[in-house]
């Protein structure tokens, strides 16, 4: 018997799926479908959340489960997963599931002097311009340019990444590793993704 590509539960104030990794994606549309679909006759008038989890999921096949949520259940859908952001070369080789931890939405750019500190997942919703500072226990994705300084997994933990639509920054820290950028040496980066290897930091 085939088993479901996700699992459905409640969990505080929302109701949880968890897409499971190795799952084809028209097999999660349909499965979602169906249980957002059962769902449906005990939601009634209730507005509890639908947060998703688990598997990575390119930008348009967010947009494409959400629709499906939404057009079943009127209720608020979060996405709480890395997305993709086109970067074909992300790697899901955690220890631990970190990809799935409570993430903070930053909404709009960090400005010189600002910083933001998180015991969870960052998620930048715009720039961190140069002299700005963002610090989290799990990982950092900065949907715009990463000119500031970015230190995911700050506090040890060596499976954190930082991605960012545009790197241009001079110094980025995952857990106690540093690296150091030479703009001379270095080129400006597009949809880049960072990670611990043999506890040196690499650019993808």
């Amino acid at each position: 018997m085939k088993s479901s590509c996700l699992n459905v539960f409640q969990r505080n104030n929302c109701v949880v799926i968890k897409i499971n990794d190795g799952s084809e994606f028209e097999d999660i549309k349909k499965e979602v479908k169906k249980k957002v679909t059962q769902l449906k006759k005990i939601y009634k008038d209730d507005k509890t959340p639908i947060k998703v989890i688990g598997r990575t999921l390119k930008n348009k096949e967010i947009e494409q489960i959400e629709t499906i949520i939404k057009e079943i259940l009127n209720v608020d859908v979060e996405f709480d997963m890395p997305r993709e952001m086109g970067l074909s070369n992300i790697r899901r080789t955690f220890t631990s599931e970190i990809s799935t931890s409570e993430t903070k939405f930053h909404r709009g750019s960090l400005r010189s002097g600002q910083r933001l500190e998180e015991e969870r997942s960052i998620v930048i919703l715009g720039d961190v311009n140069s002299g700005a500072e963002v610090i989290a226990s799990d990982n950092i994705v900065v949907l715009g340019a990463l000119r500031g300084l970015a230190h995911a997994g700050a506090k040890g933990n060596k499976q954190a990444i930082i991605a960012a639509g545009r790197l241009d920054t001079v110094q980025m820290r995952i857990a106690n590793i540093v690296k150091e950028f030479n703009r001379e040496e270095e080129p400006l980066r597009k949809l880049a993704y960072a990670y611990i290897d043999e506890d040196k930091i690499i650019i993808e």
